[in-house]
């Protein structure tokens, strides 16, 4: 049975939590914990509940062994409907959902649930995508996730690769928009997950999204980005970890200096701010080396 994206991701955060110390670990599950509301759901940079938020905060949650209540993550569920959802926030409620089984039923459970779970939305109900357009690798991998995850089968391969053609970059990888002259990190670690999923991989722009790596260990979102980025960074280690592929430089100085003093990690080292969605983002790197 092929591994699924959320499995891989998972399987990432447990390595990373396997190297920290356990005084690392200790801060980084302090500042998960004061994340966290009374009704068990997490809070994003302006210190609102978010959906959005919450699914980062209860993986890494799960991950770190912080307890995490069943009923409250019922009914946190419960005041959503999940068909008024844009794209972005209903692929947060069904891995939220996901989580929840796994919470409650335990791994064994969660799985055989999976095999009777609620019809998915079509792709086709969704009005906005983000950068509008529904086919670019970002969306792709979201909705591929998705599909894994809710034991669904991916409808037209071959046109969903067809589809990545059209965000290739002449010089080398991905862009989230078509007819680009510089790619991005982020496309490229998302049209190159996609392939790996399909197993149809893709080790020429693997080569090229190693190159995009910086001196410093960090991967930028852009060409023309102004500093690498923890986000980028991580998504782009994640990628070539399911390739074989080590990065040309160690990024583990980089990701440690992400890590802030209260156990957060911060999106660059502009941004003193933490929050879940950047722990998650820290792990996944750490865990992806």
């Amino acid at each position: 049975m092929k591994t699924s994206i959320s499995t891989k991701m998972m399987s990432a955060l447990g390595r990373a939590k396997k190297r920290l110390t356990p005084e690392t670990r200790s801060k980084i599950t302090a500042f998960v914990l004061s994340q966290q509301t009374e009704n068990g759901a997490f809070v994003n940079k302006g210190g609102q509940e978010d959906l959005y938020y919450t699914v980062f905060g209860w993986l890494v949650s799960y991950v770190l062994g912080v307890r995490l209540d069943s009923n409250k993550m019922s009914a946190y569920l419960k005041q959503f409907n999940p068909d008024e959802l844009d794209l972005i926030h209903y692929m947060a409620f069904m891995k939220c959902k996901l989580l929840y089984k796994l919470v409650s039923q335990g791994i064994v459970g969660m799985w055989l649930s999976v095999w009777s779970v609620d019809n998915l939305r079509s792709l086709d109900t969704f009005q906005e995508f983000p950068h509008g357009d529904r086919h670019n690798p970002y969306n792709q991998f979201f909705w591929l996730s998705l599909l894994e995850d809710n034991n669904a089968r991916l409808i037209g391969k071959k046109q969903t690769l067809i589809d990545l053609q059209d965000y290739q970059v002449k010089g080398g990888g991905y862009s989230n928009l078509q007819h680009q002259e510089t790619a991005s990190a982020n496309a490229t670690a998302a049209a190159l997950m996609i392939k790996a999923q399909l197993a149809v991989y893709d080790y020429e722009e693997v080569e090229a999204l190693r190159a995009m790596q910086e001196d410093n260990g960090g991967f930028k979102a852009e060409a023309d980005a102004p500093m690498p980025d923890l986000l980028s960074t991580a998504t782009a280690l994640f990628a070539l970890k399911n390739y074989g592929k080590k990065p040309v430089v160690n990024p583990a100085d980089f990701i440690e200096a992400h890590l802030a003093d209260n156990g957060g990690f911060m999106a660059t080292l502009l941004d003193k701010q933490c929050d879940v969605e950047y722990v998650f983002y820290g792990l996944l790197a750490l865990g992806s080396i």
